[in-house]
């Protein structure tokens, strides 16, 4: 490790106690404090908090936010602290600082890895001139039941998509050197496999085979860590009864032992003190040994490191040696991130102050949102809408809603720059004032008299746009929901519009894929802009107008109907598969809706037509250490310039394991004028192939395989290679 020496000597001249601070996250008392997403819990005062830092019994601090505050808590670390051992400033810095991103989910819908790593260098740009040195970003859980409201801080429910995400933000929030000034630390996390919860309910129990867990929910975190992370967060849930922040098999074996990982690891919020409720630990010093014994290394606000490790180590059930590693690995990341070099990095008050970024962040921010929106559905061409000639209602309660552009853990966003729909309408129509505005209804209540106002302008226009769908606060920890369809009220108003027969777009907006239902579902025009940020308005109008054609693809299945959670488009094959045209009664299947999504991963359209010809191998047989190449040739056959998604899936079709029915190993994002064509070219593997068997080996069987490269998870036809023997 670099700065080892520095690090052990720091080691050998620390008290058990100061030792113990190290290993200590607490809430930022010093400056404002986003109490909204984090409670006060084992709150401390700020003179305590200074005391604290004083005396060396502070680690870290979290989600203040503030340049010349944090400075003058770094000073005391630095200057009055017996070891001058710096802090590590932290914050949830999720999807934009004061330039909010499109929630992650809706920015996978992009395809575009780049872009996350273009909005993540800008997001780093400003959270470390606000004072923070470390994110606990990105979230890379792998999201397959739609009911979990953290759903929207995911990329998704596939395994490769999330891969290529997770590495992408890594990069474009740490950069190319961890020293610089803006360099922002990454926390890869729910370690592990909070996505898999049961019932898709918050916090609940993870039943899953070791098979599973590595195939599914470990490869993101691995391809964060090989982007560069030095810090993972532990996750609330159990694994096999074992919970996350305590275990072993995760936090050593695996991420120590297989990996290497030399960085640390610290609790979600208070994970650490929750093994009690578990019912794994019988109490707070129980829980302290319990975790820290099982690799987990920095406890995050709870304070029970702080209250219970030096009795630990004095009654024998805590080693010396184990708290000393834990130190080492805390140490390491502050040397890493140059802070005994420059503990005032990201600490400059003038930097903070300079606004000059913002014409750029805002210009990516309208980027990222309009590439972020799927188009759904588009019968009859009612979308692109026309600039003039054409009388427009816009109505629903997101309307002119500003509230709500941000999605969940949108806690540092400057809300004085959010841009609603009708403002971004407004301004790229040539005569403004062909937009009629009405809200019809609330989120969830009714308005007296909004449905006959709504109905009322819905016949006196062309078209409308209908903009429904989650508040913010529908998203996000602790937000699961049993029913994911749009609230009674606002499935009202969209019934009586319909009526009218005016034509009708919807605009949904939406934390997680939905079922959709009635007059929203049968809607001549869909549009899912998830929760978009800062340039909501502008980018929606974009699209709307045809500026923008839509390029984006749903990273998550829109089910037939909420019942059918958890749904995902890669799962495994059963005995009695349900084959499309076959009249067999004894199949899978439910007796309410059709065995498949309504949109399925990968779908969305655009403004052309893309025709794909069939995949071309280099080799129907793929040698065990070779190199398959497929061709395809890709055609714009419409009239209109576009961008289309290619995707690659594979399906194995006999293993000593049941596989997935397909599953994404490539994709690409091409961009095509109307009438070009391009022979795109995509390569696999033996390791894209593999997966881990019956005894939990990672393997590759030699066999046959089915290879589609098609625009969404579901159509496609198929060709069959061969995987050879060694």
């Amino acid at each position: 490790m670099p700065h080892q020496r520095r690090i052990e000597r720091l080691i050998a001249a620390m008290t058990l106690e100061e030792k113990i601070g190290q290993l200590g996250a607490f809430a930022d008392a010093l400056r404002p404090f986003a109490f909204e997403v984090n409670p006060e819990t084992f709150a401390r005062d700020a003179e305590q908090v200074r005391e604290q830092i004083r005396s060396g019994r502070v680690g870290a601090l979290f989600n203040g936010v503030g340049a010349a505050e944090g400075r003058e808590a770094q000073r005391i670390a630095v200057e009055e602290s017996r070891l001058g051992i710096p802090l590590l400033l932290g914050a949830d810095v999720i999807h934009g600082m004061r330039t909010v991103f499109p929630i992650p989910l809706g920015e996978a819908a992009s395809f575009e890895p780049d872009l996350a790593e273009r909005t993540a260098r800008a997001t780093a740009k400003e959270a470390t001139a606000a004072g923070i040195h470390w994110t606990f970003a990105p979230m890379v859980d792998v999201a397959r039941d739609q009911r979990w409201g953290r759903v929207a801080e995911t990329s998704g429910e596939d395994v490769y998509l999330s891969c290529e995400f997770a590495a992408a933000r890594v990069r474009g929030f740490q950069g190319g050197d961890l020293t610089a000034p803006d360099s922002l630390l990454t926390t890869p996390k729910h370690f592990a496999a909070y996505g898999a919860i049961s019932a898709g309910l918050d916090y609940n129990f993870v039943d899953m085979a070791p098979q599973t867990l590595r195939d599914v929910h470990l490869p993101p975190f691995k391809a964060a860590l090989d982007a560069g992370a030095l810090t993972l967060m532990s996750s609330f849930n159990d694994i096999n009864g074992v919970p996350a922040s305590a275990n072993r098999e995760l936090l050593t074996d695996i991420l120590r032992g297989e990996w290497k990982f030399e960085g640390f690891v610290v609790s979600d919020y208070t994970s650490d003190l929750e093994l009690v409720a578990h019912g794994y630990a019988a109490d707070e010093a129980d829980a302290a040994q319990k975790a820290l014994s099982a690799g987990l290394d920095m406890s995050l606000q709870s304070g029970v490191y702080a209250n219970h490790v030096a009795a630990l180590v004095e009654q024998g059930r805590l080693s010396m040696e184990e708290v000393d590693e834990a130190v080492r690995r805390v140490l390491h990341v502050k040397a890493a991130a140059g802070l005994f070099d420059d503990p005032y990095r990201c600490l400059d008050a003038a930097r903070e102050a300079d606004q000059s970024h913002i014409p750029a962040h805002d210009a990516l921010a309208r980027d990222c949102a309009r590439r972020s929106i799927v188009l759904l559905k588009n019968d009859g061409d009612v979308l692109p809408l026309k600039k003039s000639g054409q009388r427009i209602a816009l109505i629903g309660p997101f309307a002119q809603d500003t509230a709500h552009l941000g999605g969940c853990w949108n806690i540092f966003g400057d809300a004085s720059r959010m841009v609603d729909l009708e403002t971004g309408l407004r301004a790229a129509l040539d005569d403004p004032s062909a937009l009629v505005v009405v809200p019809g209804s609330g989120i969830e209540d009714a308005v007296e008299g909004g449905i006959e106002a709504a109905v009322a302008a819905a016949r006196a226009a062309d078209v409308v746009l209908l903009a429904l769908g989650e508040p913010h606060d529908f998203s996000g920890e602790a937000q699961s929901r049993t029913q994911i369809v749009i609230p009674a009220a606002q499935q009202a108003l969209a019934e009586a519009v319909a009526a009218t027969g005016t034509p009708v777009v919807v605009v949904l907006r939406n934390g997680r894929a939905l079922a959709l239902e009635g007059a929203v579902r049968e809607a001549q025009a869909l549009l899912v802009t998830w929760f978009l940020g800062t340039q909501t308005g502008p980018a929606v109008a974009d699209v709307v107008f045809g500026d923008y054609n839509p390029s984006a693809r749903l990273p998550v299945s829109f089910p037939q109907d909420a019942g059918q959670q958890p749904y995902f488009y890669n799962h495994p094959a059963t005995g009695r598969p349900n084959v499309p045209g076959t009249p067999r009664f004894f199949q899978t299947r439910w007796r309410e809706v059709p065995h498949a999504a309504l949109y399925p991963f990968g779908h969305g359209l655009t403004y052309t037509r893309f025709e794909y010809g069939l995949p071309q191998l280099s080799a129907t047989r793929l040698g065990w250490d070779d190199t398959l190449t497929v061709r395809t040739r890709i055609t714009n056959a419409g009239a209109r310039d576009g961008e289309d998604v290619v995707q690659l899936y594979v399906r194995d079709r006999i293993a000593s394991r049941v596989r997935p029915v397909r599953e994404l190993k490539r994709f690409r994002k091409i961009a095509l004028a109307a009438g070009q064509s391009l022979d795109v070219e995509l390569t696999l593997t033996r390791a894209d192939l593999a997966f881990h068997g019956v005894d939990n080996r990672l393997v590759a069987e030699p066999g046959l395989f089915d290879l589609w490269i098609a625009p969404s998870a579901t159509t496609g036809e198929a060709v069959q290679f061969e995987l050879l023997a060694p």
